[in-house]
């Protein structure tokens, strides 16, 4: 089940000045990547859940928008949820998709993020895709982005991941528990914080590592080839 989505400031009691400036450093590095990155990668990934069809809205509008994306993947969501519904064409069609070929739906239900990931991984392995750009709501993408990266190390593999967070405001309730992003944000941050403890999500020194590669094998990726030096 994992933490709580809607905590507040008595469930850090026990986190350290150091915890939360770690937390800090990783939400802004990755939110601060370049998203324009994302006109440039091989595929578009969408991570699914709490009944935010606008994750799916969003993802496809991209998708239709960029010919040069090759992949779209979409991960599916977890059916212990009360908003929970299974991802069919149709349903995608219904959102404004026409360009099918390319789309790849996980078949089985994901009832957490790290099984979300590990498709993720096995379709990158399976598809050849060389680089991604992940797409969520804002306040679930530094969780989703870390797990992701995680997933990837532990099968020894290392890709461009771009974050691309949905459009979306923050005042904007969640339907599956009526709560707003500001709400949820320190439901999240607890949950990397307790998921880093767990080794399912990436560490703030891995994280920098990561990025360290990134900025310096694909500068062309991030800024642009005209940019890149």
């Amino acid at each position: 089940m994992g933490p709580a989505r809607v905590v507040g400031e008595e469930d850090f009691a026990g986190c350290t000045t150091g915890q939360f400036l770690e937390l800090l450093k990783a939400l802004t590095v990755i939110l601060t990547l370049p998203q324009s990155a994302a006109d440039r990668v091989e595929a578009l990934v969408v991570a699914t859940g709490q009944g935010e069809e606008w994750r799916l809205a969003h993802a496809i509008r991209t998708w239709e928008a960029n010919p040069k994306l090759r992949h779209l993947l979409v991960a599916n969501g977890n059916p212990a949820e009360r908003t929970y519904a299974k991802i069919t064409l149709d349903e995608l069609r219904s959102l404004g998709l026409r360009r099918v070929e390319g789309v790849h739906v996980q078949a089985e239900p994901a009832p957490n993020t790290g099984r979300q990931a590990a498709w993720v991984v096995d379709q990158v392995r399976a598809l050849g895709i060389g680089s991604l750009a992940l797409t969520v709501s804002p306040y679930h993408l530094a969780r989703v982005y870390l797990t992701v990266l995680k997933a990837f190390a532990r099968r020894g593999m290392r890709l461009p991941i771009i974050p691309l967070p949905v459009a979306v405001s923050p005042e904007t309730p969640v339907p599956e528990t009526g709560a707003t992003a500001y709400d949820l944000v320190p439901g999240e941050a607890g949950r990397i914080l307790a998921y880093i403890e767990e080794g399912w999500v990436a560490t703030a020194a891995e994280l920098q590592e990561y990025l360290r590669w990134l900025w310096s094998r694909h500068s062309a990726l991030l800024v642009g080839p005209d940019r890149a030096r």
